[in-house]
C-alpha cells in the first residue's frame, strides 16, 4: 500500500470519526433540551401546586359545605405532585384541571368570594401559571419532535440505537383539559 493510499485511508477513517462524534454530540443536544423542557414543565406545575391549598383554603372560608369539591382538588393535587413520567403526569394534570373547573365553578355561586382580594390575587397567579404551564408544554413537545425526529433519521438512528437513545412520549392533555380552568368571573 502506498503512502498516498494510506493517507487518503487514514483521512477518510477521520472525516467518519468526526461525523459520528458530530452526531453524537447533536443527539446528547437534543435530549438535553428534552430533559430540560421537562424540567421546565415541572416547575410551573410546582407553582400551580403551591398555589392550590391557598385557593382552596380561602374557598373553604365561603363554602364549607362543597367539602366534597375541595376534596377532590386536594386529591387531584395529591396525585399530581406523586405522578411521575410524562404520561402519569399529563394523566394527573388532566384530573387537577378538571377538578380546578369544579372550584371555580363552585366559586361562582359565592359572590362575597368572588369578591374576596385573596381570591382574586389567587386567581390571577393560577391564571399566570396556567399561561406558562402551556407555554412549557408546547416547547417540551416541540423538543420531543426534534429529538425523536433526530433519533428516527438516517444515518443518526443507528447511532442512536448503539447509544441507547429511545423515542421520548410528548406531553398531551386529554380534549376537554386543552383549556386552561376559567379564573375570571
Amino acid at each position: 500500500m502506498t503512502m498516498f493510499a494510506c493517507l487518503s485511508v487514514g483521512a477518510v477513517l477521520v472525516v467518519i470519526a468526526l461525523a459520528v462524534v458530530a452526531l453524537f454530540n447533536r443527539l446528547v443536544v437534543l435530549r438535553n433540551r428534552v430533559d430540560n423542557a421537562w424540567a421546565q414543565i415541572e416547575v410551573q406545575l410546582k407553582q400551580r401546586y403551591d398555589l392550590i391549598p391557598n385557593l382552596v383554603e380561602v374557598v373553604k372560608g365561603y363554602a364549607s359545605h362543597e367539602k366534597d369539591t375541595l376534596e377532590r382538588v386536594v386529591q387531584a393535587r395529591n396525585m399530581a405532585t406523586s405522578a411521575s413520567g410524562v404520561g402519569a403526569q399529563a394523566q394527573a394534570d388532566n384530573m387537577l384541571t378538571g377538578a380546578l373547573k369544579s372550584l371555580f365553578a363552585v366559586a361562582e355561586a359565592y359572590p362575597d368570594l368572588k369578591a374576596n382580594t385573596n381570591f382574586l390575587d389567587l386567581q390571577q397567579k393560577l391564571s399566570e401559571v396556567e399561561q406558562k404551564i402551556a407555554y412549557a408544554r408546547q416547547f417540551y413537545n416541540d423538543s420531543v419532535m426534534s429529538f425523536n425526529t433526530g433519533i428516527q433519521t438516517f444515518p443518526a438512528n443507528i447511532l442512536a440505537g448503539i447509544f441507547g437513545f429511545t423515542a421520548r412520549d410528548y406531553f398531551e392533555a386529554e380534549p376537554a383539559a386543552d383549556e386552561a380552568p376559567k379564573v375570571q368571573f
